[in-house]
């Protein structure tokens, strides 16, 4: 039975969408961010492989029709940033400093628990990039000798993490800003970030697109320097 599901074109895709509309239900009905869709979908996909006794590997090649859209729905990302313009030009000196504090602050937080844990320099450059898109921490990991793998695999736990919690955070903080929800958001928790912003609002999701361009930049220039210091 596991080998004529996992067999199927779009069993990937399907198992994908399935668990995700689950996770949407469960939120609806319980309006907790335990559980957020995304993180539903996670956990019981893999609870749907390990009962299957399916390997990633297959799951994945007929999931990947999922990754297609990435790209155009990145690009989309520009659409309501654009719709967003004055806002951003008459903010940009708050935007830009905001952003930067995130990155450093990220960065620095790393640089902390390493410190403290007494992480070996692979293991801490491995982690340095947690908080940008994957695309770009891969690069940033591979560049100063971290392993690639473990963080994407952070990456992916940064953005879920970051999605779940980013509204009881928010409150938390008092923070009541449009720009400055989506600028921590986009900051902290990439693209997955972007998408708890868009849910919170038009703007909130702008500055959210904006900020993943932008820390990413800024976290490729300050990588090489933190790396230097542990």
């Amino acid at each position: 039975m596991s080998e004529i599901l996992s067999s199927t074109l779009f069993f990937g895709v399907t198992v994908s969408l399935l668990t995700y509309w689950a996770g949407m239900l469960l939120k609806k009905r319980f309006r907790s961010p335990v559980f957020n869709p995304l993180l539903i979908s996670v956990i019981l996909t893999i609870i749907i492989l390990l009962v299957l006794d399916i390997e990633y590997t297959t799951y994945n090649d007929s999931a990947k029709y999922l990754s297609y859209l990435l790209t155009p729905s990145t690009v989309c990302l520009a659409i309501p940033l654009y719709q967003q313009l004055t806002i951003l030009k008459k903010n940009w000196k708050a935007i830009l400093f905001g952003i930067a504090a995130g990155t450093l602050a990220s960065l620095g937080s790393i640089l902390l628990l390493s410190v403290a844990f007494g992480l070996t320099h692979e293991q801490y450059v491995t982690l340095l990039p947690k908080s940008v898109t994957t695309a770009i921490a891969l690069g940033i990991s591979g560049e100063l000798g971290g392993m690639v793998a473990i963080t994407s695999a952070c990456v992916v736990i940064t953005g879920i993490l970051g999605n779940a919690i980013a509204e009881s955070v928010l409150k938390l903080a008092r923070i009541d800003d449009p720009v400055a929800k989506g600028l921590a958001c986009g900051t902290s928790a990439h693209a997955i970030g972007t998408a708890k912003a868009m849910e919170l609002g038009e703007l909130e999701g702008a500055m959210s697109s904006l900020s993943i361009a932008v820390a990413g930049v800024m976290t490729v220039l300050a990588a090489t320097f933190f790396a230097g210091l542990y």
